[in-house]
C-alpha cells in the first residue's frame, strides 16, 4: 500500500495566505523525505477555507523543493477555465515535472465559483456537460497531429491556426508524458457518473467516501470498464481519509479534537450539511444530524489512534471495501503545525510497516 497526501488545502481564514502556503510546502517537503508517493492539491476560488485558487503554482514550487514525490492537481475544475489554456498550462507543468505529475480533473465546481466566472446553467448537468466538452478539447489538442485541430461545440469553438512554416507558428505543445499525464477522477457521492468515465478510460479513481459506500462506487468503475473491455485495478483506487496518529490512543484523541475537530466544528459540519453530504458519514442513515459530532467522527469515520490502532483501522477498511492501493491523508492546519508533521511521520514510519502486506 502506498501513502499520499490530499491537500484540499484546508486553512482557517484567520491564517494569512502566505503562511498557509508555507505550511503546505513544509508538509509536502516532509512527505517527500519520508517516502510518501504522491500529493494532490485542490483548487477552489470562492471557498475561504480552501484558499488555493491556482494549485499549479504550489506544484511548481514543490517540484523545486522535492525529489521523488509525485505532485497532482486535486482537481482542475474544467468548467472554470478555457480548455486551450488548460491544455497548455497542464502540459507545461508536466514538462517542468519531467513526468512527476498526475492530472486530477473535475467536471463541475462550486455554485459560487461558477457565479464568479459568469457561467450560466439550469442544473449541474449543464455544468458537467460543459466540463466534459472542455475535457474533450484538452485531450483533442494533445492528440492533434501536424498542428491540425478543430472543434465546434455548444460551449467552445476551438480551431488551430494554419501552420506558418516561415515564422514557425502552429499548434504544437503536448505533455511530457505520452499520450498525457495519468488522469485522476474524484467522486464525492456513491452514484458518481464521473467514476464510470474513469473505468471506461482506465483513469485513476479517487474518493473520500466511507467504507460502506465504496463498493457501490466501485461498481460504477467496473461498469465503465466493461464498456471498453478493461479490467479495473483496485490498486489504482485512492481513498482519502482524515488521519491523526498520536503516541497513545488517549493523546491521539485529545490532539485530534484540535487537529481534526476544530475545522470540523468551524467549517466542515455546516459545509457538509448545506451540501447534502452529511448523510455520507452516518453509520446509521436514521441518526439525527446533531449526533454527527467530533467524538462520533473520531470513533466512526476518521482514522485516529496510536500507530497500532490506526494500522488496525486501515486494515479493517481495506478488507471491508475489497482493497485499495493508496491511502491519501487529508492534510490539516492546526495552530501547532508540529502536530500535523508528527502525525505524518508516525503514519509513514510506524503505521506503514504494519500494513505493508496490503497490496
Amino acid at each position: 500500500m502506498e501513502f499520499g497526501l490530499f491537500m484540499m488545502p484546508l486553512h482557517p481564514p484567520r491564517r494569512s495566505y502566505a503562511d498557509s502556503y508555507d505550511r503546505d510546502m513544509d508538509l509536502i517537503v516532509l512527505a517527500d523525505k519520508l517516502g510518501y508517493h504522491e500529493a494532490w492539491i485542490g483548487e477552489h476560488i470562492t471557498e475561504m477555507w480552501e484558499n488555493a485558487p491556482v494549485p499549479e503554482l504550489l506544484i511548481a514550487q514543490a517540484l523545486a523543493l522535492t525529489e521523488n514525490i509525485v505532485l497532482a492537481t486535486g482537481v482542475t475544475m474544467l468548467p472554470l477555465h478555457h480548455p486551450v489554456d488548460t491544455a497548455h498550462r497542464i502540459a507545461m507543468l508536466d514538462h517542468m515535472a519531467r513526468g512527476r505529475f498526475y492530472w486530477g480533473i473535475g467536471v463541475r465546481s462550486l455554485p459560487t465559483d461558477l457565479h464568479l466566472y459568469g457561467i450560466e446553467y439550469n442544473s449541474m448537468d449543464d455544468v458537467r456537460e460543459q466540463g466534459k466538452e472542455a475535457l474533450d478539447i484538452v485531450l483533442g489538442l494533445w492528440e492533434a497531429e501536424d498542428g491540425k485541430f478543430g472543434y465546434e461545440g455548444k460551449y467552445y469553438q476551438v480551431h488551430a491556426p494554419e501552420t506558418d512554416p516561415v515564422l514557425e507558428r502552429r499548434l504544437h505543445y503536448k505533455p511530457f508524458q505520452k499520450p498525457h499525464p495519468p488522469i485522476g477522477v474524484a467522486a464525492s457521492t456513491p452514484t458518481s457518473e464521473t467514476l464510470r468515465m474513469a473505468g471506461e478510460r482506465g483513469w485513476i479513481p479517487m474518493t473520500n467516501l466511507m467504507d460502506q459506500h465504496i463498493e457501490e462506487l466501485w461498481q460504477r468503475v467496473e461498469e465503465g470498464a466493461a464498456v471498453t473491455g478493461r479490467t479495473p485495478d483496485r490498486s489504482e483506487l485512492r481513498v482519502g481519509r482524515e488521519v491523526y496518529v498520536g503516541e497513545t490512543p488517549e493523546s491521539a484523541r485529545e490532539e485530534a479534537r484540535v487537529v481534526l475537530g476544530r475545522p470540523f466544528d468551524e467549517h466542515q459540519y455546516i459545509n457538509r450539511k448545506a451540501g447534502g453530504n452529511l448523510a455520507y458519514v452516518k453509520v446509521d442513515p436514521d441518526m439525527p444530524d446533531e449526533a454527527v459530532d467530533v467524538d462520533y467522527m473520531i470513533e466512526n469515520v476518521w482514522i485516529v489512534g496510536d500507530p497500532q490502532e490506526c494500522a488496525d483501522k486501515i486494515r479493517k477498511s481495506y478488507e471491508e471495501v475489497g482493497g485499495f492501493g493508496h491511502l491519501l491523508a487529508i492534510t490539516q492546519d492546526p495552530d501547532d503545525h508540529s502536530l500535523m508533521q508528527r502525525s505524518l511521520r508516525l503514519l509513514k514510519e510506524e503505521v506503514g510497516p504494519k500494513v505493508e502486506d496490503l497490496t
